[in-house]
């Protein structure tokens, strides 16, 4: 066993940390990972008869961080590493997102990253090929926007600024390539219609053929060499370069043998003219098809009210959304949708959040209750204040974190980029050899055949058959449908990278309350001591725990309230986490909580416990009570489990997937929720701050984990898993900490994440099975395989068809991810708003 200290620079959050952990981890003969994000350094115990110093420096720069200090480390708290599409206030480290115009595939793509990442003052970049969409993190003090752009120009693309944010889905912009085809098929039927019906002689034909095809070749054609210019330029090969060989051997051989050599040549006019029409006809087909994956963005932008009905000097007045600000009232008529993110002063309504949850049923609101932008007011004339308004309304939370999950690449894209960025070399030297074996090897051929001209077919269709589009595509457009999947049904994948992640995990890990259970625990036993009567002890504990938000505070609250109990004067009121909650009253220090927190008389504690056997208390959280000391007594409470919450631990266990229990509550309550809730592992009295220990014991077993919490008190735990799932309100949306948002308060998404997950895998597989199966396929076949067995050869016309039919398979295999899910969503309303 050897043990390495490796530096690690660009961290600046505990999401780093994870990621640095994980990505080490999953070498093989790495024992144990330790990352200090103070340190900046990891320290990594592996056994060095398997792996090495090298794998690892290889796998922390894979995650975008770095093994020498760079300006990034020389600036102070920058913004958190995974917040990708909102700038950040911290001056010195901004997001920007850019549409990307004039990426013919996906090396274009990664052409734009090896621009940008050699440039100094940024840090992290990821083109995204379908959406055409560059984001960027970099350094304002050294960088603005336009010189970003300008480099983006440099290399051959143009980039434009997005606004809001990044908030502004990308469409699909054909108009130029939609031009350019109708020009080329303009000139490409009358070829057609020349070389196949030779109205003409001969030379003649060719004369026309000639003009025709020259307009084509330096029209439309310019389009390609315009790529594969800037390609070559930036030391890359790209689609455009196949394409361009293609068309220049096709037409300048033919040119050439016309006007020097022979006007009666036999000439590939026709070839380099109908390449150029199919191939663009190809990208008008494949771009159409790409936007139907980018569709949920659009629905999601449509719903955006752009007016609201502020109320001023008592009077309502319908001003644009941009002048409403935090603070404002604003009137909602019935049927209206809501503007903004607010609280609800004025009215009773009913509310279709459909948007957020995807389900039909209206939601009743009252006064005091949070209302979400871009739902929809559907009874009652209410009054809302804004809260959150422009990039952090809800809505603008959720399309940033969609945007950022279409854009994030998933680990299995690494192996696309790595294949990607030898395809083109390896096309180009399989056409020369093509052409040599049929040139010069004496293989029959047909008698009416030139060899050269046969020998030189086969290499043109050789180098238009094969195009590295389909392998960039595999990935990202089945991650954008299945994000937009989960979407539909109120689960947002902060980073499409977890479709994949969360399809391997080998352990789950829930808290109790408020997950696993209802978390709206009831008071059922009041057990006095010391001569206190029931009335008298719950009015102590909730005049305390008015001061907790914890859920058995709230319920001793609610219960006090029920029967109209005037709660207490509290001073220096003091909560401490995972133990109980303790203040001054009348000049007396009272303690509620666990036993070992208000009491060390062991003695009265052990009497009480004798008393509580008496109660059917099974499965029951005890809340103890003391005064400066003095045991006054016990209440319980009991939390009812979710309807479906042992359905979706069933269904979890049939994925083959361990679950376990961790919560804070005692003993005998976590063991009945887990029995009732079919949990084999379980965990009590756990504090919040140790949930993270639960969480590294099963990693350090080698398993994957999942944390399931609220986002908020699991918030260490969440960051420490490989994935963290926060469940509950989706007006919480901004705050979650979980990788993955669950905006329903249900366990059977957890289920569905992975399902989706899973899916999604296996559909990026089978595009990776598709692209490689044409290539490998096809080019033997454009090679000339068949011709000495069945006399059959591939024009390089049909050539190009065949190529852009990779393409159109491989994304319309990620639409059919649509309706494959929906098996998942079944409970979802049909005609949702967001619905794709």
């Amino acid at each position: 066993m050897k043990t390495e200290v490796l530096s690690v620079y660009g961290m600046t959050c505990q999401h780093c940390v994870k990621a640095v952990t994980n990505a080490l981890k999953r070498i093989n003969g790495v024992t144990e990972v330790s990352v200090s994000l103070e340190d900046k350094s990891a320290k990594v115990y592996y056994n060095e008869n398997t792996t090495s110093r090298e794998i690892f420096e290889h796998a922390i720069l894979e995650e975008d961080f770095f093994l020498t200090p760079q300006e990034v480390d020389k600036q102070t708290d920058l913004e958190n590493k995974n917040d990708a599409n909102v700038s950040s206030t911290d001056k010195k480290n901004t997001a920007i997102s850019l549409s990307v115009e004039g990426m013919t595939c996906a090396n274009c793509a990664n052409t734009i990253e090896k621009v940008l990442k050699k440039t100094t003052g940024i840090f992290k970049v990821n083109v995204n090929f379908p959406l055409k969409r560059c984001t960027v993190e970099y350094d304002d003090t050294q960088l603005s926007p336009n010189e970003i752009i300008n480099h983006i120009s440099t290399a051959g693309y143009q980039a434009f600024s997005m606004k809001d944010g990044g908030t502004t889905p990308i469409k699909n912009n054909t108009s130029k390539e939609k031009r350019l085809f109708i020009f080329a098929a303009a000139f490409a039927l009358p070829v057609l219609g020349l070389t196949y019906l030779s109205p003409f002689a001969h030379s003649q034909t060719n004369l026309i053929l000639f003009i025709l095809a020259s307009l084509v070749q330096f029209g439309p054609g310019l389009y390609f060499y315009r790529g594969a210019y800037y390609s070559l330029k930036n030391k890359s090969t790209n689609m455009d370069v196949l394409v361009s060989l293609g068309i220049s051997a096709a037409y300048f051989y033919s040119a050439y043998s016309f006007l020097f050599i022979d006007p009666m040549a036999h000439t590939f006019f026709d070839s380099s003219t109908l390449i150029i029409t199919f191939i663009l006809l190809g990208k008008l087909l494949e771009s159409s098809a790409k936007s139907k994956t980018s569709a949920a963005l659009e629905k999601l932008l449509s719903l955006q009210a752009n007016k609201a009905r502020k109320i001023i000097n008592g009077r309502s007045e319908l001003v644009p959304l941009s002048e409403i600000v935090v603070g404002d009232f604003i009137q909602v008529q019935p049927g209206e949708k809501i503007p903004v993110d607010g609280v609800l002063t004025e009215g009773i309504t009913s509310v279709d959040e459909s948007l957020l949850t995807g389900e039909p049923m209206p939601v009743e609101k009252k006064l005091g209750d949070s209302l979400a932008g871009a739902t929809i007011n559907q009874s009652g004339l209410i009054t809302l204040r804004a809260e959150r308004v422009g990039k952090d309304t809800l809505l603008a939370q959720i399309i940033s974190m969609v945007e950022e999950a279409q854009t994030d690449k998933a680990p299995i894209q690494r192996l696309a980029d790595q294949i990607s960025n030898y395809f083109v070399p390896l096309v180009v030297l399989s056409a020369v050899l093509t052409f040599c074996v049929w040139y010069f090897l004496p293989i029959e051929i047909s008698r009416e055949s030139d060899r050269f001209l046969f020998s030189f077919q086969l290499m043109i269709a050789v180098l238009v058959i094969a195009c590295p589009c389909a392998l960039g595509l595999a990935t990202p457009t089945a991650i954008m449908v299945g994000s937009a999947a989960a979407l539909r049904r109120g689960i947002l994948f902060k980073k499409g990278s977890l479709l994949e992640n969360i399809s391997k995990l080998d352990v789950i890990l829930f808290d109790k309350t408020g997950t696993i259970t209802e978390g709206h625990p009831e008071l059922v036993h009041i057990i006095p001591v010391s001569g206190r009567n029931k009335e008298e002890l719950l009015k102590i504990a909730a005049s305390i725990e008015t001061h907790s938000s914890h859920p058995l505070a709230k319920a001793l609250v609610e219960a006090a309230n029920n029967q109209s109990i005037v709660l207490l004067n509290t001073q220096e009121v003091m909560e401490i986490q995972g133990q109980g909650t303790q203040a001054m009253i009348n000049g007396k220090c009272i303690k509620i909580g666990k036993a070992e927190f208000v009491s060390e008389d062991k003695k009265s504690l052990h009497l009480l416990a004798e008393q509580l056997k008496t109660y059917e208390t099974h499965g029951h959280s005890l809340v103890y009570i003391a005064e400066d000391n003095t045991l006054l007594g016990a209440l319980t409470l009991s939390d009812r489990i979710k309807p479906d919450s042992a359905q979706a631990i069933k269904r979890i266990k049939s994925l083959s997937i361990k679950t376990g229990l961790i919560s804070g509550d005692n003993a005998i309550a976590v063991k009945e929720i887990a029995k009732q809730a079919g949990i084999e592992h379980y965990q009590a009295e756990v504090k919040p701050e140790d949930k993270i220990s639960q969480v590294k014991a099963w990693q350090n077993k080698g398993f994957r984990v999942a944390m399931v919490g609220d986002g908020i008190n699991d918030a260490p735990a969440l960051a420490q898993a490989d994935i963290g799932l926060a469940i509950g309100s989706g007006a919480d949306v901004a705050k979650e900490t979980g990788d993955i948002i669950l905006v329903n308060n249900t366990l059977m998404d957890v289920v569905r994440s992975i399902e989706l997950g899973r899916m999604t895998l296996r559909t990026i597989k089978q595009n990776f099975f598709w692209a490689f199966f044409y290539n490998l396929i096809m080019i033997p076949i454009a090679a000339g395989l068949l011709y000495p067995e069945y006399g059959i050869i591939l024009k390089p016309e049909w050539a190009c068809i065949a190529m852009w039919l990779s393409s159109l398979t491989v994304v319309g295999n990620s639409l059919l991810l649509r309706k494959k899910s929906a098996a998942l969503f079944e409970t979802v309303n049909p005609q949702a708003p967001i619905s794709i």
